[in-house]
């Protein structure tokens, strides 16, 4: 059995040796020996889209009986992604996909009803989670809106002043998809002022004002 794992991290602060461990082991556990596992390895952001060993991954999925991987996030920035993912390696590819966090073992040919609705409750859940999200940014707003702290002095971190009331900036999408990555202890808050293109302290302060951005506990990450 040929087995292909796949390991990312978000920062290159971060260590790949957890899921290294985890992935080499449920591999093991196929019945793959050690040295017969064929490791691929990212480290970058869950929106920077030049995952180049995943690519090569997905590129030669045909030649694996079995990718593992520590868990959704690792693969996919979005349902969507992951769908994709799904349909290249097991569908296109007739490749085994197994998750361990999730604990789906997504088989070619195999119509199991349980992990079909699995998935159609992530995809689910997750959409909930972005609206629930969304209402926390603007019951946030309306809340801060009243403060005069926000008619006078500068805009936060993502947003712009129209008349005196705030607006969402251009920026303010990415503003959100890194702060999150912030509080996920996946990014620095030097690496996130850097990527923002502003000082540290604006991050802290945009931590401070988390409802802002639908996020609810501020990282302890430095």
């Amino acid at each position: 059995m040929s087995v292909a794992n796949y390991v990312r991290v978000s920062t290159e602060d971060q260590s790949l040796k957890r899921q290294l461990h985890a992935t080499i082991e449920y591999a093991e556990d196929l019945g793959v020996d050690r040295s017969a596992i064929e490791t691929f390895r990212d480290k970058s952001t869950g929106t920077d889209t030049n995952r180049q060993e995943f690519t090569e991954l997905l590129e030669r999925a045909e030649e694996f009986d079995a990718i593992v991987v520590h868990s959704v996030s690792r693969i996919a920035r979005s349902i969507r992604d992951f769908e994709d993912t799904v349909d290249r390696v097991v569908d296109d590819a007739g490749t085994e996909l197994h998750i361990i966090s999730e604990g789906f073992e997504l088989i070619p040919g195999e119509n199991d009803p349980y992990q079909k609705a699995m998935l159609q409750m992530l995809a689910v859940f997750a959409e909930l989670e972005a609206e629930m999200a969304q209402n926390r940014t603007r019951e946030g707003l309306r809340t801060r809106m009243q403060n005069d702290e926000y008619h006078h002095g500068p805009a936060p971190l993502g947003f712009e002043k129209n008349d005196g009331r705030l607006i969402e900036g251009a920026n303010y999408d990415h503003v959100v998809v890194i702060l999150q990555e912030v509080v996920s202890n996946n990014l620095s808050k030097r690496k996130a002022a850097s990527e923002l293109d502003c000082a540290r302290v604006t991050i802290n302060r945009a931590l401070e004002r988390a409802e802002l951005y639908g996020i609810e506990a501020e990282s302890t990450a430095s």
